[in-house]
């Protein structure tokens, strides 16, 4: 990752100075430096891709409520090196943040948190531990009802539930299991149905 010369004190002059300053690409604010982070993966973006439309096609949300790694969500820094910000692979919005974001697509800790956060876990050490643990952390804090864990890797998918401060594991469900949503319980949704076989990348032929 590449670090911006620009340093702010505060998220709100962050803020403040990328409304009027547009930045190219996506940042998360950490220690006061912009840090760019790299393009999704092709994988990982079809599987959020995907989701979206699986997620769509069970009419449990409306299209419109769901954004694929373009919200910037504000998270409280927990830990020393913790981002100040997010931009999870899918995010299920409320109603009354169409109207809070018309400006920016941003939710700030003032705002309500979305219904359901879902990261897809990439691989090494360093990625498991930012989704498992430090996001985690920060998507509990804020109050995130429902935080999903969609792992390529194992083909699983484990689904958390906020109860008091942090989550409680509902289930980590595999094929060929039925995810299991308190936050959408009329949700029928199998594993499979993710991680189908033509979802699988084909091998490259240079």
């Amino acid at each position: 990752m590449t670090q911006a010369k620009v340093t702010f004190a505060s998220f709100e002059e962050y803020l403040d100075y990328s409304d009027r300053t547009p930045l190219a690409g996506r940042y998360e604010w950490v220690q006061g430096e912009l840090v760019a982070l790299p393009p999704e993966s092709e994988f990982n973006d079809w599987l959020a891709n995907y989701l979206q439309f699986l997620l769509v096609s069970a009419r449990v949300v409306p299209l419109r409520l769901i954004k694929i790694h373009t919200l910037e969500l504000q998270v409280p820094v927990l830990q020393p090196n913790d981002a100040a910000n997010r931009y999870p692979d899918l995010v299920v919005l409320r109603p009354e943040h169409l109207e809070l974001t018309q400006r920016r697509l941003t939710i700030t800790l003032e705002m309500p948190p979305p219904r359901l956060v879902v990261e897809v876990v990439s691989p090494g050490k360093p990625n498991r531990d930012r989704d498992y643990v430090d996001k985690r952390n920060q998507y509990a804090a804020i109050g995130v009802p429902e935080y999903w864990l969609m792992d390529p890797a194992a083909q699983t998918v484990m689904v958390l539930s906020l109860a008091g401060e942090g989550y409680q594991e509902v289930g980590v469900f595999g094929t060929p299991e039925r995810i299991d949503s308190i936050e959408f319980p009329d949700l029928e949704l199998m594993v499979e149905q993710i991680f189908t076989a033509e979802n699988q990348p084909e091998p490259y032929d240079s």
